[in-house]
């Protein structure tokens, strides 16, 4: 079962609740600095990235956008003096933690439908799986930042 999302923009930072059926406790995902870096024409792949904090134990089973016809979260690792990306299928949220999605771990934008340019926003819906097993999208809106930044 999906849940919805609520959604407060707060000095920069996003702040995602789970609405929850009566009588539940409430769970929050926190998203920081979420961003996508921009693309040039032709160019198809790009990445985007964020820091997530879970109030609760969780973890994220999954990405998606509009603006990609593919989104998965990477791991980046150095191996045999060549960096390779390879997908993860879940990245886990220990409670109270924050967990960058900026660097070794981040999210690839693929079969980007247009380039994406500074200025403009990209929607991002992170779905989260809870402790017992109950997922909920957290929707994100992330700015494109120019190439180089």
């Amino acid at each position: 079962m999906r849940k919805t999302v609520v959604v407060a923009l707060m000095t920069g930072v996003m702040i995602l609740t789970p609405a929850l059926s009566r009588g539940k406790g409430s769970e929050a995902v926190e998203v920081k600095n979420a961003w996508v870096r921009g693309t040039v024409p032709g160019q198809t792949t790009t990445g985007a990235f964020m820091t997530l904090r879970s109030r609760e134990n969780a973890k994220v089973v999954g990405v998606a956008t509009p603006v990609a016809r593919r989104a998965e979260i990477h791991a980046s690792e150095m191996k045999d003096g060549i960096m390779r990306m390879r997908p993860v299928p879940q990245v886990t949220l220990p409670a109270g933690k924050d967990v960058p999605l900026q660097g070794d771990l981040h999210v690839m934008l693929m079969e980007v439908t247009h380039p994406l340019g500074a200025g403009e926003t990209v929607p991002l819906t992170v779905t989260v799986e809870d402790a017992k097993g109950q997922r909920s999208s957290v929707e994100v809106r992330a700015p494109v930042r120019p190439l180089g930044q």
